[in-house]
Order: C-alpha cells, then structure tokens, then sequence
C-alpha cells in the first residue's frame, strides 16, 4: 500500500492547491482520500471512519447540537489543467485548475477547520465523499445515508458548493422525462398514409417554451424555474415518415413542489398526444433552511464579516439528501459556481480565507 500524500492543513490556500495537483476523476478518489484519511486520522480529537472513499470525522465534545460540514473530493474529467498554478482572476490572486471552484477550494477550507478547531461551539460531523459528479447511485453522500445512516444525524448542514462566499439556501428540484410519440411509417412522397411523429412533437415544445422562468417564492428566497426540451430524436430514411420520435424534457421546479406534483404537471403538456412518458430522473429539492435558528446565527455571523447575500440555490445539489434527512441545509463555499466545469475554472485566494474565517468564527468556542 502506497504512503499517504502529506497535506498542509495549516495553510488552506496552499492545501487547496495540494488537492487539485492530486487527481480524483470521479471513480479514481482512493488516493486523495487516503491523504484526507491521514490528515484527519493524526487528529486526537477527532473519531474517524472510512466507508469506500468516503471519510467521516466526528468530533465528541458533548455540544448539544451537531452541525455537519460536508464536501466532495471528486471532479469531473481533466482537462489539461492539473496541475495547479497561481495567476490572477479579476485583479485578485487566485488558484486555476480542475477542481478549484467544484470543489477543491471548499474542500480545504472543511480540513483546514477540522483539523484545528478541537473543541468548536457546535459538535461536528466533517465529511469527504466520493462520487459526486456522476450517476446518482454512486454518490459517496447517498451510500454513506443508506450503509452508515448515523454518520448524518444533525441539526443543522453546510454543504461546500461554490456560492462565491455568499449563503445560497437550499436547491431546486429536478425532474427529466423522456417521451416517446407514436406514429406510422408511410413514403414521404405520399405521406397522407403515415403519421409523422416528429410532427406530433410541435405543439408540445411550443406550449414547453411559452412555460419561461417563473420565480416562486419559498421562504423568502427566491427559487426561478424552468421548463426545457433539452433533446429530440427521430426519423431514419430521409424518404420515410418517421414512425416514432423521441424527446428529452428538463424541469427544474421550486423545492415547495413535491417530486409527485412536479411530475403530474410535466405530464399534463402531453395529454392528448398519444406519447409515452418515462422518468429518467427525480431528485426533489430542498427548502431554504434559513428559518432555523442555527442558520440564522451562522447567516447573522457571515453578514458581520462582509457583505454576504442570502440567495436561492437554483441548481441542484446534494443539500438535497440532507433535506430529505429533515435537517436544514444550506450551501456555502468559495469560488464562483459559474466557473466549475470550465478549461479557466480558478478560485479567489480572497474567497477561501474569507470562508475559512467565517465558518471558524462561527464554529470558534464560546468564551469561557
């Protein structure tokens, strides 16, 4: 078995550069979970567990709420840009690889905390999970609800997605269909004999694009949603009606819709169109989990320390499950989500120090 990669947890910045320059492809994150075991395994003050390449350290002061502050250690596919180099985004130093913003930079900023707060106000579940950039049934976070349930008992959540520094409560929903529409082949020169399922499709997608973006409001956050055909397929012999045709439909609804409504209603632009419509994906969202007092407290503490905004999370994520657990969850970490996937994807040095500085604010003992 190889030696574990040394990580310099004193330094968040450094250990965030440390994080991208070890590659964890999602399916390859052994080796930089072996270093996150170690680091955390050389602290006394913390119980660690290891499920797959998810890590789960615990601290046991006997606080009477339990917070936990979870990120994950994959990334989607390289792209020539590992490793890690410093260079200047927007005038402010900052950190460019893969896994920067999604989400190395978070990342280091629950490690760094973990391993030098050993008696924080809160009692804390610290969790490094695999799997997060691919198929649902391989999420780290999921396995780690259904093998080892305990390991997420909380009062309160904190996932590391990049929020810019800024608390984005919650997610939205989302819900994609696939949808098959009948017809009957017949020669296009007399195409009076068929029925082109291609052409069943129009009014379906006009009524879809005339849905735009509503905004719902979900416990004073504002969550906006879309309704989009993201994929059409059909047809063969460029002189046969088309007999059957595909369509993909995405919907990213509020989280006060239930995954059952949010299904119905996507089902009712088809009625009367003869087409089959199958799930082929449902993640319900999560509300905001701002009215907690718990997170009003980490919100009043964020805001004291700059100008932090509390915004709706618009896409999914994995606050989701924790939303599902019945534990307030919000999503909070540096770097700028419009950047994550990208060639560029870089952090703001400034970003990480600021988290850092509020979540151990946040988390710092009270005085005694």
């Amino acid at each position: 078995m190889l030696t574990p990669l040394t990580l310099t947890v004193t330094d968040p910045v450094q250990l965030t550069a440390e994080l991208v320059d070890i590659p964890s492809v999602s399916g390859d994150e052994a080796c930089i979970a072996d270093a996150v075991e170690a680091a955390l395994a050389a602290c006394p003050h913390l119980q660690v567990t290891r499920n797959a390449d998810a890590v789960v350290a615990r601290t046991n002061v006997g606080r009477p709420t339990r917070v936990i502050i979870a990120g994950h250690l994959d990334t989607v596919p390289i792209a020539d840009n590992v490793p890690s180099r410093w260079g200047s985004l927007n005038g402010e130093d900052a950190l460019f690889g893969r896994g920067s913003v999604d989400m190395k930079a978070g990342v280091a900023v629950a490690l760094h905390l973990a391993c030098s707060l050993s008696a924080p106000r809160h009692d804390v579940t610290w969790i490094f999970y695999d799997h997060e950039e691919v198929a649902d049934a391989l999420n780290g976070l999921g396995r780690l609800s259904r093998e080892a349930p305990d390991l997420l008992e909380g009062d309160f959540a904190i996932l590391g997605e990049p929020t810019s520094a800024h608390i984005e409560g919650g997610c939205n929903g989302t819900l994609r269909v696939i949808a098959t529409f009948p017809g009957v082949a017949a020669h296009s020169a007399r195409a009076w004999r068929g029925d082109n399922a291609i052409h069943k499709m129009a009014p379906v997608i006009d009524a879809i694009a005339a849905f735009g973006n509503p905004t719902v409001v979900v416990d004073g956050l504002a969550y906006r949603e879309s309704l989009s055909v993201v994929g059409v397929s059909g047809g063969g012999a460029a002189n046969v009606i088309p007999d059957t045709a595909r369509m993909t439909v995405n919907y990213r609804f509020a989280p006060s819709t239930s995954g059952e409504d949010a299904l119905a209603f996507v089902r009712s632009f088809f009625e009367g169109s003869g087409a089959v419509v199958e799930v082929d994906d449902l993640s319900p969202g999560a509300r905001p989990g701002m009215d907690a007092p718990i997170a009003r407290e980490f919100a009043a503490i964020a805001k004291a320390r700059g100008n932090v905004q509390v915004n709706a999370k618009e896409g999914w994520t994995d606050v989701a499950r924790f939303g599902a657990l019945g534990i307030p969850a919000i999503n909070y970490g540096p770097g700028n989500p419009l950047a994550a996937h990208t060639i560029d994807e870089a952090v703001a040095v400034a970003e990480i120090r600021r988290c850092v500085e509020v979540l151990g604010a946040w988390l710092a003992p009270e005085p005694a």
